[in-house]
């Protein structure tokens, strides 16, 4: 009797602790975090654009578009109907995403189209809850989300790409200061808005030189009688306009689009 009563004890004890966590996360996923001034705000663009352009450390951070491409091929073969197999990333930054159901039609169109067109989506997004001031949030569904991707991924380096993500936005987003987070999800923000675009010069670049025969771009071609190049312009047309959105939103409080750019030509003249 001694030891069923403990047992139902520590039971109780976990799960109060359960309901506490959540109740942390909730509460701070709704409460309001403010902007970071001006320039710091500058700073984070022109890290996202520095970590998107300068290719040693473009070979690092492209991860986190990879990740973002083939969730979305993941999400998009489950809203279609499809069968989602399973979901690998790779060391030199290139993955693949298996699913089961016709090899053409609507589903299978949408499936091929999800992944080039999900890192905009996911940094608008972000973009929508950080400018509302609801950083974390933004923070912890990102991590919600690397999570249900995770049960899905099924090779060595995926796992540990997806969990080291899942470690360093869950680490930032439980015990970092104010001030840390609206700059993680601002940063986040950006470069998933910015990041989007320097993959397809790449794939139109791998075609061009006749490589890349089983791209998305190739096969969303094969099924809609659409050639792959008119798809990479509407990715990139896509991209562009959620980039837009999405730098309208965040410049808002710093008085525009043009000030904002005006501040990273002062701050980018101010580092020579």
């Amino acid at each position: 009797m001694v030891h069923e009563f403990a047992s139902g004890t520590d039971i109780s004890s976990i799960a109060d602790a359960v309901r506490q966590i959540f109740h942390t996360i909730w509460t701070a996923s709704l409460t309001p975090v403010p902007a970071p001034d001006q320039r710091l705000f500058t700073l984070l663009l022109l890290f996202s654009i520095l970590a998107i352009v300068i290719s040693p450390v473009w070979s690092i951070t492209r991860n986190a578009i990879t990740i973002a491409h083939e969730g979305g091929h993941a999400v998009a073969a489950l809203i279609s109907g499809r069968r989602l197999n399973y979901i690998q990333l790779h060391s030199d930054t290139s993955g693949v995403t298996v699913s089961s159901g016709k090899s053409s039609g609507f589903g299978y169109a949408l499936t091929c189209f999800a992944g080039y067109a999900s890192p905009s989506l996911i940094g608008i997004l972000c973009a929508w809850l950080t400018t509302a001031g609801y950083v974390t949030g933004a923070l912890w569904i990102l991590v919600l989300l690397l999570l249900l991707m995770l049960t899905r991924i099924r090779n060595g380096y995926g796992i540990v790409a997806v969990v080291a993500s899942i470690a360093i936005v869950a680490g930032i987003s439980w015990g970092a200061e104010a001030e840390i987070r609206s700059s993680a999800a601002y940063l986040l923000s950006w470069f998933m808005l910015l990041g989007g675009i320097r993959p397809l010069i790449e794939l139109q670049s791998m075609r061009f030189r006749g490589q890349g025969q089983g791209s998305d771009a190739d096969q969303i071609s094969r099924t809609t009688g659409i050639p792959g190049l008119l798809w990479i312009i509407v990715w990139a047309l896509w991209n562009l306009l959620f980039l837009w959105i999405g730098a309208t939103w965040m410049t808002q409080s710093f008085g525009g689009i043009h000030a904002v750019w005006a501040s990273l030509l002062s701050l980018i003249t101010g580092l020579r």
